[in-house]
């Protein structure tokens, strides 16, 4: 099982029994403000997408769980190669896990994936994933209006690509 360790942080695989600590995070609406669905109201709608985590081929999804202390915190990686994806619980925020995490997930996925690049699809108002996507490096491409549909609201996309480094 890969598992990457970071000053702070553990990222592991998902397993069955992190169903209620990711619903914690996938039903809280602060979370999910910029995700790609609604918050999840139903515990089996985290467990369809957990379910879906865990049994996604590593060639095609690079996903890690986030601990903190033996905590679940969050999720990060990429949830279909190339696109790179995260998420933490509110009470995580502010504290450098995101950039922590998605700085060993992007040398984990370069190191063990033959792709050019790693991208992002990112709602505009999401300033600090776009804080910390900027800090990796990662740089805008363009974007584009009413993008996603999430309930009955439209939402916009800025797109990011970080290359593969030239020593790789």
């Amino acid at each position: 099982m890969t598992e990457i360790r970071t000053k702070r942080l553990l990222l592991r695989r998902a397993r069955a029994h992190d169903l209620d600590p990711m619903h914690a995070i996938l039903s809280d609406a602060d979370a999910m403000r910029y995700w790609a669905t609604l918050p999840h109201t139903e515990i089996h709608q985290t467990r369809n997408w957990l379910d879906d985590m865990i049994a996604a081929p590593v060639a095609e999804s690079d996903d890690f769980v986030i601990e903190r202390d033996g905590e679940v915190i969050g999720k990060a990686g990429c949830w279909k190669l190339p696109e790179i994806g995260y998420i933490l619980h509110p009470s995580a925020w502010g504290r450098g896990y995101a950039t922590e995490a998605l700085t060993a997930v992007v040398a984990h996925v370069f190191a063990n994936h033959a792709i050019p690049e790693i991208i992002a699809d990112v709602d505009p108002r999401n300033t600090a994933s776009l804080a910390v996507l900027t800090k990796l490096g990662f740089r805008e491409t363009g974007r584009a209006e009413r993008t996603l549909q999430i309930g009955n609201d439209w939402f916009d996309s800025i797109y990011l690509v970080l290359k593969r480094p030239s020593d790789q």
